[in-house]
């Protein structure tokens, strides 16, 4: 990834962060077929520092874990949020007429080693905090669980999906906020932002400006 200094978050907390506020990531697989990418929502183990995985799963009849060997590299690619920024919204645009369009984004490329865990109670832990993290979010006022539906029902499903653990080796962030444009001009592109609705990327650029 093209990784100009000015938009290169090095903070691994922050990436984390937004890897949990964006979790659907693109798992990207160099296999005997060829390039595959799957996209699944992960969950980040960080309970042994510099030992981080990330934890999911895929469909049983999905060729990945059977195709993928333990130990073979991987890519997974989380988009956190993007915008289409116009060169309208920059008052030096009205003044010097010398800006073009971009699009500003925040993205994590987590590299590490896959490894297929075709194992039950891997599978079952996997599942249950995905559900209780993700239901909490939902907002409803009885979060789903999985004791909501019969045990025969959820045995089932279970073994339907087969365990993927990534063993995060290196983490890389780009967050391109409009850094190398001037106060008044990421103040503006972000209100513009605000005002069609796109809070997180508004919020994400004034923040970044006020480091």
């Amino acid at each position: 990834m093209y990784l100009p200094t000015h938009f290169e978050e090095n903070s691994t907390d922050a990436l984390y962060r937004l890897i949990d506020a964006h979790p659907l990531g693109a798992l990207i697989l160099n296999t005997p077929s060829g390039l595959d990418a799957n996209h699944v929502p992960f969950e980040v183990d960080r309970k042994s520092a510099g030992h981080e995985r990330l934890l999911a799963h895929v469909a049983r009849s999905n060729p990945l874990w059977q195709e993928a060997r333990d130990g073979d590299a991987a890519l997974v690619i989380f988009n956190a949020g993007d915008a289409y920024i116009s060169p309208n919204w920059y008052p030096s645009k009205h003044e010097f007429h010398k800006q073009v369009p971009t699009w500003n984004y925040q993205v994590v490329h987590v590299h590490g080693k896959i490894k297929i865990r075709d194992d039950e109670k891997f599978v079952r832990g996997v599942v249950g905090r995905l559900t209780r993290v993700h239901e909490a979010r939902a907002g409803d006022a009885k979060p789903w669980k999985m004791s909501d539906s019969s045990a025969d029902y959820i045995n089932e499903m279970i073994t339907k999906i087969v365990g993927v653990e990534i063993e995060v080796t290196r983490l890389v962030g780009k967050r391109k906020l409009s850094q190398n444009k001037n106060e008044r001009d990421r103040s503006t592109a972000a209100q513009a932002l605000a005002q069609r609705n796109n809070h997180e990327m508004a919020e994400a650029m004034q923040r970044r400006a006020a480091d």
